[in-house]
């Protein structure tokens, strides 16, 4: 049977992904400063890893900001460029199995988009806040550009030495938490570590996104919001995740192969 392969070209990684008949084939991504590089390696890295000849494969779904630096062909095979705000949207509910749902990207930036399984694909908006954020202020405040690293300093950190509380500013009850943040650095300790300022990086970008996230679904009336993109995967990020959910009475799931959420979208148009 002929494959569907997706692929999503983002601003520092390339994830694909395809689809033998209904199959997901196991997908994997690939790191590049050059999308065109970064394309060309994942192709051959994906097709060689799974035993794919160029055969069997029927066309190419790409999406991306930078799926524009490839023409309309790829080793031959018809490459077809797809909306990735329309991929996000189907990816997101095929990995969760919803009817409907907030769907976020959390890439180097962010987009928000509400799917349904009618076909109502809607871009509720955006922000420039996101791993790339998180990157270079830990590039710039911590001398740690590898987030690999910047993950394992947070898991040692403490927020008490970093943000503000609601508790820190009143003892009157306000119809809010205590624990909820009021102001993101707004306490930053003398004593404050480096993984305090690691954790505390990857909290103020989570918090800020998942706001957004809760107003969207609130617009929308539902309650299931779906993170994907490659920043999902933080380990501190599904905590905070949680404590939203619980916060705000909504459901904050990431699912598995939420970092190939858009690639999926693509293959599935």
């Amino acid at each position: 049977m002929s494959k569907i392969i997706g692929i999503d070209v983002g601003g520092s990684t390339t994830k694909i992904v395809g689809f033998d008949g209904g199959t997901l084939i196991t997908p994997l991504f690939v790191k590049a400063s050059d999308q065109i590089a970064s394309v060309y390696g994942a192709f051959g890295k994906f097709t060689d890893t799974n035993g794919i000849s160029l055969e069997d494969i029927d066309k190419v779904m790409m999406t991306g900001v930078g799926s524009t630096f490839i023409a309309n062909e790829l080793y031959g095979i018809e490459a077809e460029h797809v909306s990735e705000f329309e991929c996000v949207g189907k990816g997101g509910l095929y990995l969760s199995g919803l009817d409907k749902a907030i769907i976020v990207s959390m890439g180097t930036g962010t987009s928000i988009v509400y799917a349904s399984k009618d076909g109502n694909i809607e871009y509720m908006g955006g922000t420039g806040v996101g791993g790339g954020t998180i990157v270079g202020l830990s590039k710039k405040l911590l001398g740690v550009s590898d987030i690999g690293n910047l993950i394992d300093l947070a898991s040692d950190g403490s927020l008490s030495n970093i943000d503000l509380t609601i508790a820190d500013i009143t003892k009157k009850d306000i119809g809010l938490e205590s624990h909820m943040t009021a102001a993101n650095f707004g306490k930053v300790s003398d004593v404050a570590t480096k993984g305090d300022l690691a954790l505390g990086l990857i909290n103020m970008v989570f918090e800020s996104v998942g706001m957004l996230a809760v107003f969207a679904a609130r617009s929308k009336g539902i309650k299931d919001v779906i993170l994907t993109g490659n920043l999902a995967r933080l380990p501190q990020g599904i905590d905070i995740a949680n404590t939203f959910s619980t916060m705000f009475g909504l459901n904050f799931t990431i699912p598995q192969n939420a970092e190939f959420a858009t690639a999926i979208g693509a293959a599935l148009r």
